[in-house]
């Protein structure tokens, strides 16, 4: 392996692991680029992202521009001199003068099969969709939205057990154990990139709270797989008769048959357009998690009843 100088551009915890891996091969990551700090938790306090605070901990000096579309941010990145970008999460739209400043281009680390799941989303979109399979596609990247030649694909199984969190972390570390090789071959020209076939794709778009508002009017695998997939973010819940907003943070699919909406059991069974699911954690308001027979001790619901409102409450904040 010759050790490549190369920028690093990424944001979440999810890029993390691929930072990690260039580190350890070697190579000199000259700069890292990542989202400014923003703020974040309950108390809305001013941080850095986890690429950045990695990067900073490893002696890698890191900008944060708001945009590379003007002059100034493309001359610096050019100046940096760097045989490789590697992209991983970054958040910004790459503008052509940044795509063509490294000697051997940008590469992206992306989460999924590429054509398939192209944009924000890819992780939770594949669980939603009921794919079988996603998995890292390292990218040759171009002026489009994923649409680059590809350099390898590498597979992993979505399971009836994967949820969003699990997938990350495995996708995470997958793209870390690729991203190395990829770029060996590219740098000694045995790795040709390949276009991405026309057939097949689709887009991930962006994931917003809304996304989170469980349908009991959907087949209850769709429902629990949608839980599955978007917690923790953005987030999945029903608004009570009560009005309280209830965030379902765990259910599994089970027999049963009824009304779509209404409650089945004391363990927090909810009848759907197909099946049942079993919604076996919850949370109220400002309370602990607990499980569904708990909640229902507490909760002035009876077997038979709707456990949602007629109509969607206005949203109540976190």
């Amino acid at each position: 392996m010759t050790p490549l100088r190369l920028v690093f551009m990424g944001t979440p915890d999810f890029a993390v692991p691929s930072l990690a891996a260039l580190i350890e091969a070697g190579h000199q990551v000259v700069c890292a680029y990542s989202q400014p700090p923003r703020p974040a938790g309950r108390g809305q306090q001013v941080q850095k992202s986890p690429v950045h605070r990695f990067a900073e901990e490893h002696g890698i000096p890191v900008r944060t521009p708001k945009s590379l579309r003007n002059a100034e941010a493309q001359a610096e990145f050019a100046d940096l001199k760097a045989d490789a970008a590697v992209v991983a999460a970054y958040g910004l739209i790459l503008p052509q003068p940044i795509l063509d400043a490294p000697r051997l281009g940008c590469v992206n680390v992306h989460g999924s099969l590429l054509p398939r799941w192209r944009g924000a989303a890819p992780i939770q979109r594949s669980i939603l969709a009921g794919d079988a399979e996603t998995g890292i596609t390292i990218m040759q990247m171009d002026i489009g939205l994923d649409t680059g030649a590809m350099l390898s694909r590498e597979a992993v199984a979505i399971t009836p057990a994967t949820t969003a969190s699990s997938l990350h972390d495995e996708l995470a570390a997958l793209g870390a154990r690729m991203i190395v090789p990829a770029l060996d071959g590219l740098a000694a020209g045995t790795l040709a990139a390949v276009p991405q076939p026309e057939d097949g794709v689709t887009y991930a778009a962006k994931l917003t709270r809304e996304d989170g508002r469980l349908d009991w009017n959907r087949p209850a695998a769709a429902v629990e797989r949608q839980v599955r997939a978007l917690t923790p973010w953005p987030g999945c819940w029903f608004d009570a008769s009560n009005g309280e907003r209830i965030k379902v943070l765990a259910a599994e699919p089970v027999s049963g048959t009824g009304t779509p909406g209404t409650l089945l059991d004391d363990r927090l069974t909810v009848a759907c357009a197909g099946g049942a699911v079993r919604l076996t954690r919850v949370q109220r308001p400002g309370k602990a998690p607990v499980d569904g027979a708990a909640f229902l001790r507490g909760f002035a619901l009876a077997v038979g009843q709707p456990v949602s409102a007629p109509e969607a409450a206005e949203p109540v904040a976190d």
